[in-house]
């Protein structure tokens, strides 16, 4: 039994996610929430946001035991890229590429 949760085109690079979700795999969920909340990183909003909703799924839709719930999988992948032009010397144009993330995070009940 899994309880998922998944967050889609957040305006973050998914580069920036993955190190923070490599602080939180395979962690009990009550710890992954503390060390998260003690990061200072931008990504950990988006992920605390992710935690406390896949926690909410194992808890309501899954009658599972919050206190025996850990991080089983977390994984980020590039959601689209808008694209942005600045102003550069003599007339050109420099291409600027504003990164989203699709998030996903599963939680399972150890034994």
């Amino acid at each position: 039994m899994e309880a998922k949760a998944s967050a889609t085109n957040l305006r973050i690079s998914p580069r920036k996610v993955k190190i923070v979700l490599d602080l939180i795999r395979n962690q009990p969920a009550d710890k992954a929430m503390a060390i998260l909340e003690y990061t200072p990183k931008a990504a950990c909003e988006y992920v605390i946001k992710l935690l406390k909703s896949a926690m909410a799924n194992a808890e309501n839709n899954y009658n599972m035991d919050p206190s025996r719930l850990y991080v089983a999988e977390c994984h980020v992948g590039p959601g689209p890229i808008l694209k942005r032009m600045r102003p550069r010397a003599q007339g050109r144009a420099y291409r600027i590429y504003k990164r989203t993330s699709h998030i996903t995070l599963v939680l399972k009940e150890s034994e």
